[in-house]
């Protein structure tokens, strides 16, 4: 806009516009917004008869303004946006009303300018780029301005350990030789001969002892180059004395790393080491464990040696190996859910016997220690040529504007406070590292390679940036693994301002984005506005970053941040605060050092606004266990610092967890988080460190080995779709469907509308939609999302973005519901129906159903068994992620996940078929993987549950419940009472799960504390305390556990349910729709 005008008010919201209009609440009031669809268009927003209509104003090739209003009505040019209001104050325009209420925009309240508000410091620029011949005395100025600005602050500085020569040459420098600089600068040489006969003068030692050392290495390396063949190579030598020192040094840096790489490769290779060279060497751990037998305890060692991918029993620690077995022939893991330091190694042996041996370790973190370094070597030994799995480090760390200490390793190693790693998982490196920092006084490429050398003492690897990304002071940095350079694509990186007017960078985001073979990662780090008091700015820089901060598939539009990757993860200093008064500070100290921190969490402000959902809606972040990051006194980590002196008077900064690592996820994917914790022994700044690690599945670039000729072509029928949308908009909605799996977008035919008295919109959208994937290879469509969004068609604005996996309905016909956002805020719900139909195929297993936590309750007979099929093992079900299972409910009264599926029950093969191939499918103790493979089950027919990891999670949320009970509760489920035992299955439903006992928690760091027991009167799910997640994405979960479904066996009747569900309770949602005949879907449905 060239000038103020009262009715316009920029790029605000949707939802915002219509908030004013309504608080209007007069006919003819209206405003002037931008477009969200279209670039340089806008919406004309009118209030008539208390709904909002909406018309597009758009420019033409002359950037003339045009109104699309009613058919019929003669269309007008105008040259400016007043001009345009002016004509429609006019009545019989074609609007549903003429414009006579302009409703001004809310003017923001200036935010007070913070001592760090400026940008990095930099050498003085007042040389002024254009010298004329009348401005020579402007020139003799500015440099006098350089020579007396350093020659001031070089007075400050002990150069009592410079040699004498080179103190007279940087003095001499600043005195004159920096100004012919500024000379040589204004005339377009960029060259500065002065520093550079400078850095010559002080390296003249270091640059001979190069010149000498250079060609030795370069000898050396020749001989090592076995693609070189003798006699032949470049004579000349690298190392001339005219290139730069920096040049040179980093030559020389490259030159040792290569010649590190080649001698461990040539070594590698002598000695006969199985597969290609590798740069990370994980040494060979032991672990103390207990075997009993017989009721008798005895001593054992487990050790691992990841290199040679070999797993060794034995029975004293320096005595020789009893056994081994080697990577393939370890078919499973199955963590014990009530003895949390016990776990069962399931082996093959050379006979193809199948043995389960029982192991008690020391504690809960070294079993967690052996089981990431089992997976370390499966991965690291499979036979897959491209990865399933994957671990990422999130770090963020506020340096507070000071240079980092010589040793800040513990922060990648995650150790310190809170959930951390064991000592045994130092060296396994993580495939990428993300860090974010703020206030970070050094350059880029300084920051850089510090990480990188970091990282390399750690793991011995030299890790490739990805990206690097700067905002002022606020940076992100992406690391990732040699090996996956080519697997990674479509990188790209974007900040957004936040500062005071949103012009200043001191406070804002950076962001990058990138694909992994066919999964899309975006991570965040940002820098809030800081102050207690300011927790609602904080929140408008939350949406700010949200809707501007522009990463990922640009053909995603219509969706915010939050719905474009399979992964985000949002870093920073976020600076929430805990909102307690000032008076508190010694008692919230006391109860920092008595680590009693859960009082404390309640009234952390972050925590408040998520809950109400104001802010990061559908994050997840991993339960605080460790102590408030911010504020230390520097150089300690024993004091905070909770008050400031300030001319205004004492200011107080409380004890707070300012600094956050939070993720959102698509539904059902795997994503585990290991740590999450701070550092305590970094303490140059008054922020400390916090460290996050997540284990990710992650989808291949997919390459079908079916034949296209004859494989089926598969399907993806969405129907019954009905969304009852938040707004008093008076338009016709569609609903446009995106997926990497689609050839094209595809939008359903407008919907029929009601409205309904407390303000939003029914809309039934009638028509099954017909969506043909590229690919119909299950092993590629059940790892795919279609990403729904719901838009108008007066302006092809969204009105709301949802997600849905296929991975739901691997099985029939599946009902959705999910909650549709648009610009971080909750807009409405969908509903509808989702079938798959899919080409024949085998879903492989994957990486992450290599472990399993079962339930001790059903008792599992050891020792050998022929094969899979006597083996006796019961068929447990794995909700470590019951939306694995499709089967998250929404319930009363309880947090908004998102997302959420139904499922009839589902046939599992007989026991008989299930073990046919155990050396290619190996040993599963799940009824389903998150693959979708099945199982076999045990002699007696019973089933285990499978629980979330004991280290990281807790079932506080109701999980197994009878099918006649889920079909009368189906929306509004509670918990079973864990006072008492699990029933027994009612006749007739003889194969019905146990309803499972919820378990202690465990924590990884400090000194466990006994959990309060919840009362049996306040046994409701929102009584029940969020878990840690180590969840796959709970994506539709609501806070109760879904049920277990009844598995059905070839033969035996399904129960039936006593009556039909009861759905009077649904106020205001809609009913489900209907499902296909169940002749269409060849199985029986509900």
């Amino acid at each position: 806009m060239p000038s103020y005008q009262p009715w316009y008010h920029g790029n605000i919201t949707r939802s915002k516009a219509e908030d004013l209009l309504s608080k209007a609440a007069r006919d003819g009031s209206f405003l002037i917004r931008d477009s969200e669809s279209i670039q340089g268009a806008y919406a004309l927003c009118v209030l008539y008869q208390n709904c909002v209509y909406t018309y597009r104003i758009l420019p033409n090739e002359d950037k003339k303004l045009s109104v699309q209003a009613s058919e019929g009505v003669p269309i007008r040019f105008f040259a400016m946006l007043p001009e345009l209001v002016e004509a429609y104050y006019s009545p019989n325009m074609g609007l549903v009303t003429h414009l006579q209420y302009s409703v001004q925009r809310e003017e923001e309240v200036d935010e007070e300018p913070e001592p760090n508000s400026l940008p990095p410091q930099l050498p003085p620029r007042n040389i002024p780029l254009d010298v004329k011949d009348g401005d020579t005395k402007t020139s003799e100025q500015a440099s006098k301005s350089i020579t007396d600005t350093y020659l001031a602050r070089l007075q400050h500085m002990d150069l009592s350990v410079l040699p004498e020569e080179h103190q007279i040459a940087i003095q001499e420098y600043f005195r004159t030789s920096i100004c012919l600089d500024a000379e040589q600068a204004q005339n377009g040489n960029p060259n500065l001969p002065g520093l550079k006969k400078l850095i010559m003068a002080v390296c003249k030692n270091l640059n001979s002892e190069i010149s000498r050392i250079v060609p030795t290495l370069e000898v050396f390396h020749k001989t090592l180059d076995q693609q070189l063949s003798p006699g032949i190579g470049p004579k000349q030598s690298s190392s001339e004395s005219g290139q730069a020192v920096s040049h040179r040094l980093e030559q020389l840096t490259k030159l040792l790393y290569s010649i590190e790489d080649k001698v461990k490769g040539s070594v590698f290779e002598s000695v006969g080491y199985d597969g290609a060279p590798r740069n990370s060497l994980i040494p060979i751990v032991m672990f103390e464990v207990k075997q009993e037998s017989l009721g008798i305890s005895t001593k054992m060692f487990l050790k691992v040696d990841i290199e040679s991918g070999k797993l060794y029993f034995k029975k004293s620690k320096d005595g020789p190996e009893d056994k081994y077995f080697v990577h393939n022939k370890i078919l499973q893991l199955v963590k014990s859910q009530k003895m949390h330091a016990k776990l069962v190694i399931v082996v093959e042996t050379e006979k193809e016997k199948i043995l389960r041996k029982e192991f008690v370790f020391d504690d809960t973190k070294k079993r967690e220690g052996f089981c990431q370094l089992l997976q370390q070597m499966k991965n690291k030994h499979s036979e897959k040529p491209e990865p399933d799995m994957i671990t990422v480090f999130v770090g963020t760390w506020n340096m507070g504007n000071a240079s980092p200490p010589p040793n800040i390793s513990s922060w990648f190693q995650c150790k310190g406070q809170g959930k951390t790693q064991d000592d045994t998982a130092d060296h396994i490196p993580h495939d990428f590292y993300v860090i974010g920092t703020q206030e970070d006084p050094l350059g880029e490429r300084e920051w850089a390679e510090t990480v990188k050398g970091v990282l390399r003492n750690i793991t011995n690897i030299s890790f490739k940036q990805v990206a690097i990304h700067t905002l002022w002071n606020i940076r992100i940095v992406v690391l990732a693994k040699p090996e996956h350079e080519n697997r990674i694509s479509h990188v790209f990186s974007d900040s957004v301002k936040t500062g005071i007017a949103n012009t200043l960078g001191n406070k804002g985001a950076v962001g990058v984005s990138f694909m992994f073979n066919g999964t899309s990662f975006g991570f965040v780090n940002s820098h809030l506005t800081s102050g207690s008091e300011k927790k609602l700015r904080r929140n408008q820089n939350y949406f700010s970053i949200l809707r501007f901060l522009n990463l990922g598939d640009k053909k995603l539009n219509p969706f915010d941040i939050t719905h474009r990757f399979t992964h985000l993860f949002w870093l920073g200093d976020l600076n929430y605060r805990v909102e307690l008064p000032s008076s508190e500070a010694e008692n919230i100290v006391s109860k920092i050092k008595q680590q009693q921190y859960q009082e404390l969490l309640s009234k952390d402000q972050l925590s408040m606004e998520r809950n109400e959902g104001k802010v990061f809606l559908h994050f997840d972040e991993e339960e605080i266990t460790f102590a408030p990051t911010y504020r230390f006194e520097r150089d300690s980590r024993e004091r905070y610092a909770y008050t400031k002196a300030k001319a205004t008077g004492t200011k107080y900064n409380l004890p707070s967890w300012c600094d956050r690592v939070l993720r959102k996820s698509y539904p059902l994917v795997h994503v585990v988080c290991q740590a999450y914790g701070c550092t305590n022994n970094i303490t140059t700044s008054d922020h400390s460190p916090v460290f996050a690690s997540f284990e990710v599945g992650v989808a291949s670039q997919f390459v079908s080995k079916q034949d296209p000729s004859s494989a089926s072509p598969g399907g993806i029928q969405i129907m019954n779709c009905v969304a009852i949308l938040l707004t008093k908009s008076k338009t016709k909605f569609f609903i446009e469907f995106h997926s990497s799996c689609l050839e094209k977008t595809v939008k359903t035919t407008e919907g029929d509308n009601m409205e309904h008295s407390d303000g939003s919109i029914k809309v039934w959208f009638g028509n099954q939609v017909e969506l043909t994937p590229i690919i119909s290879d299950p092993e590629y469509l059940l790892d795919q999302h279609i990403l729904m969004c719901v838009k108008s068609t007066d302006c092809d604005e969204s009105y709301g973005e949802g997600c849905v996996a296929l991975r739901a309905a691997e099985i029939s016909y599946t009902e959705f519901q999910i909650t549709l956002t648009h610009h971080g805020e909750k807009t409405g719900t969908l509903t509808g129906g989702i079938q798959l139909r899919t080409s024949e195929g085998k879903p492989t297993e994957k990486l992450y159903d290599f472990i399993k936590i079962e339930r001790d309750d059903a008792v599992i007979s050891k020792g050998k068994c022929g094969d899979l099929n006597k083996f006796s093992v019961t068929q447990s079900h794995d909700i470590s992620n019951p939306a694995y299972m499709g089967m998250s409910f929404r319930s009363g009264n309880v947090i908004d996940k998102g997302w959420s599926y139904s499922m009839p029950p589902r046939n599992v093969a007989p026991c008989g078929q299930a073990g046919k191939e155990p050396k290619k499918g190996g040993y599963d103790v799940g009824t389903r993987s998150p693959t979708g493979k099945p199982s076999s089950m045990g002699e007696n027919g019973k089933t285990s549950e499978m629980f979330d990891n004991p280290l990281y999670g807790s079932v506080t949320k109701s999980h197994g419940r009878c099918k006649d009970q889920d079909h009368q509760q189906k929306d509004h489920l509670t918990p079973p009472d864990v006072l008492f035992p699990p029933s027994k299955a009612v006749d007739g439903d003889t194969e019905r799960p146990p309803v499972p006992t919820p378990r202690n928690r465990s924590f990884t760091c400090s000194e466990n504390k006994p959990q309060p027991q919840p009362p049996a009167a306040s046994l409701h799910p929102t009584a029940f305390k969020k878990p840690v997640v180590p969840s796959r994405s709970e994506g539709g979960m609501a806070q109760n556990r879904p049920p277990l479904p009844v598995k059905s066996r070839p033969g035996v009747p399904e129960p039936q349910n006593p009556k039909p569900r009861d759905t009077s309770d649904l106020s205001g949602k809609l009913r489900p729709p209907t499902r296909p005949d169940a002749s269409k879907t060849g199985r029986s449905v509900k």
